[in-house]
């Protein structure tokens, strides 16, 4: 029913962590594009028409390159954000909904087809969907109505991670920080249904999150209702599961806490974390999960000292009312329209600002892509993945490889002793792109067209397991953490990899037509990107090998923390909207790696200039390519943003809002100033200490 979840490092993405099991059968060499294109939504590629010519580049590059398209491109009533990666975003829903509703059609089809089509035919069944009402989860709501001790609370628990669910915590398979060659167990703080711990302890700018708190405890009333719970023992619960999230709450660590990795590892031996918890067994947790090992990490030890505590001093109806909201608000989006509608009231349009529900053909196909994604994606390469598209990516990951190594051979602040360790870490790096080299093996997983939820149930149970089976086991380094029709890279430190899912390689991104200018400020800089979360703030804390290692001297650490304070600084000072600033802490690894990742693809783009017997100064549409450059990367951050999203981004985004990144990096470039004539005093020019340089 949900993906487990916990935040492995501030990537370029929270990793999802549910698990995938490859099967051994190579994936195959993948097919031109097919007529299906053509029924595609339009590209978000650069356009010179699209130039706000009234502004001044040296002021503001975000406003020069994307203020006009903002203004008439707002964002539409069924999202919360709307921009380049969602354009892109709707090309790759569009072209896996044709995938879907093909397999949905075909009543005979077999293997990742039939597995699909089941998926998406049952979820796009809405009559069956409301005939069935509550009834789908109501085995779970007895369960919890049945509990009477703190015994039976820690069984319930135990029960529903072994079934793909549970809650208060996460709980799932990764590296082990100390030995990446190996996986174990993670369990991780969570249970909160607000988006972070201080939306329960503070009131929050002209009492926003008081305003918040006071709508979550309405909606648990009126979904508690629908469920067929009485008026005022509704009312009595929800104040129950308030005070409940609450008392997480205060145990919780915040987003920038979080940050820390030390935060997120903490290695314990199966006996100590029985004796540490002694309400909660953990040897039964892992019989139940049929996992056996002898430690794992309790990755936030104040956080489960106070799960702990609650076993015995909360009242069990205090855990009934919080367990039967949370199975009931977790499941409505597969439920009938009333549940799935309230859920929607709250989550989406009172926190985020979204003013409708997306069409229920897209809902259900991310319920596809969170059960069977990567099934999908397997369908999805082989009709939406140029071969040409490859083949020029792992040329531009070859040409941003060599950049990043000479800035790092050129470093003047950093020792030779600690550029040593840094250059074997470059060695090592693995580029993926595209699609995995192996596809999954989805055997064992059974579906009908009988029930969307038993169908979401099987996946979630069969997802579940095949994560637990990789504990104890090594880690299998052909794994993606995203499927091919995911608008997103990122970087994952404990395999030190840098993974390029298929549908972010077209415009704005990359365009194997397009001149270098815009695929080097678009693609290049992403790849820059992603390499540099290598040696941001965080990535900088583990090794060649992917382990949690200090490899810097103290001096090198010193100065590297001196440079990245300047950056902290800069982003402190933006002020993204009603008088609220960005977080530069929160943004850190981020910001590190835009800034980085723009200098080595502008180097790299430089060379391929220099290759190919120009200057940068030719112009194309009346600008030179040089400057197409930066328009490019400006591009690729085009985002408006509902204010509620917005201001939840803020407090929970580990990157910051996209017209402050389109801006952020090329205000320290001395390229950037020089492209377009700029002079010390614009507010692109940041000089002195004002200005950053760090890779």
């Amino acid at each position: 029913m949900k993906t487990s979840k916990y935040l492995l490092l501030s990537l370029a993405i929270s990793a999802a962590l549910s698990g995938c099991q490859k099967s051994e059968t190579p994936a195959a060499a993948q097919p031109e594009a097919t007529a299906v294109k053509s029924e595609l939504p339009p590209l978000a590629a650069f356009n010179v028409n699209d130039l706000d010519t009234s502004k001044k580049v040296c002021n503001n590059l975000a406003d020069f390159v994307n203020s006009k398209w903002l203004a008439a491109n707002p964002v539409p009533a069924d999202k919360t954000s709307w921009g380049s990666f969602e354009m892109l975003d709707e090309r790759a829903q569009a072209a896996s909904h044709l995938l879907a509703e093909a397999a949905a059609n075909n009543k005979a089809a077999t293997g990742i087809e039939k597995l699909v089509g089941d998926i998406y035919a049952s979820g796009m069944d809405e009559a069956k969907v409301n005939a069935a009402g509550i009834a789908p989860i109501q085995p779970q709501l007895d369960a919890v109505s049945a509990l009477k001790t703190p015994a039976d609370i820690a069984q319930y628990l135990r029960d529903e991670f072994a079934a793909g669910r549970g809650d208060v915590f996460s709980f799932a398979a990764e590296a082990d920080f100390k030995n990446s060659s190996q996986k174990i167990g993670y369990a991780f703080q969570g249970g909160l249904s607000l988006p972070e711990k201080s939306y329960y302890l503070e009131d929050g700018p002209s009492g926003k999150y008081k305003s918040i708190r006071e709508a979550f405890v309405a909606h648990i009333i009126r979904q508690l209702e629908n469920a067929g719970v009485a008026a005022d023992a509704a009312s009595q619960q929800a104040k129950d599961v308030l005070a409940f999230e609450t008392r997480l709450a205060q145990a919780s660590l915040s987003p920038i806490e979080l940050r820390d990795p030390n935060n997120q590892y903490h290695f314990v031996s199966m006996a100590d974390a029985d004796k540490a918890s002694p309400n909660f067994s953990w040897s039964e947790f892992f019989k139940a999960n049929g996992v056996s090992a002898e430690g794992f990490s309790l990755s936030q030890p104040k956080f489960f000292a106070e799960f702990n505590a609650m076993l015995t001093d909360v009242p069990v109806a205090q855990w009934q009312a919080y367990l039967r909201i949370r199975a009931i608000d977790e499941a409505a989006p597969f439920l009938s329209d009333k549940l799935n509608d309230e859920r929607f009231d709250f989550y989406a349009r009172t926190l985020r600002g979204q003013k409708e529900q997306k069409p229920r053909w897209k809902r259900v196909l991310n319920t596809v892509e969170g059960s069977a994604g990567e099934a999908l994606g397997q369908m999805y390469v082989k009709e939406n993945f140029p071969a040409e598209s490859k083949a020029q990516m792992e040329t531009l990951v070859k040409n941003l490889s060599q950049a990043l190594k000479t800035r790092i051979e050129n470093l003047e602040w950093m020792s030779a002793e600690t550029k040593k360790k840094a250059m074997e870490k470059w060695a090592s790096f693995t580029p993926k792109i595209g699609y995995p080299d192996k596809w999954r093996n989805w055997d064992g997983l059974v579906t009908s067209r009988d029930s969307y939820l038993s169908n979401i149930m099987a996946a979630a149970k069969f997802n579940h397991a095949f994560d637990m089976a990789k504990i104890g086991k090594p880690v299998d380094r052909s794994e993606w953490q995203m499927t091919p029709q995911t608008v997103n890279a990122y970087y994952n430190p404990l395999m030190n990899e840098i993974v390029f899912p298929a549908a972010i390689l077209q415009p704005p991104f990359f365009d194997p037509k397009a001149d270098l200018a815009l695929n080097y400020g678009g693609i290049g800089a992403v790849i820059g990107h992603e390499m540099l979360h290598g040696y941001d703030d965080q990535g900088s804390q583990f090794d060649a090998k992917g382990n949690f290692n200090n490899w810097w001297t103290p001096a090198d650490m010193e100065g590297f923390k001196s440079r990245t304070a300047r950056l902290v600084k800069q982003f402190d000072d933006y002020v993204a909207i009603d008088g609220l600033h960005v977080k530069g802490e929160l943004t850190l690894g981020e910001n590190i790696a835009d800034l980085g990742g723009l200098n080595v693809s502008y180097d790299a783009y430089q060379k391929a200039l220099k290759d190919a017997g120009k200057s940068g100064d030719d112009k194309i549409d009346g600008y030179t390519e040089n400057q197409r450059f930066f328009f490019n990367w400006a591009t690729v951050w085009r985002r408006n943003f509902t204010p509620d999203e917005l201001k939840v981004r803020l407090n929970t985004d580990p990157h910051a809002p996209a017209n402050f990144r389109a801006i952020g990096a090329p205000s320290n470039m001395p390229a950037f100033a020089q492209a377009f004539g700029c002079k010390a005093g614009d507010a692109m020019v940041r000089t002195d200490d004002a200005q950053v340089v760090i890779w």
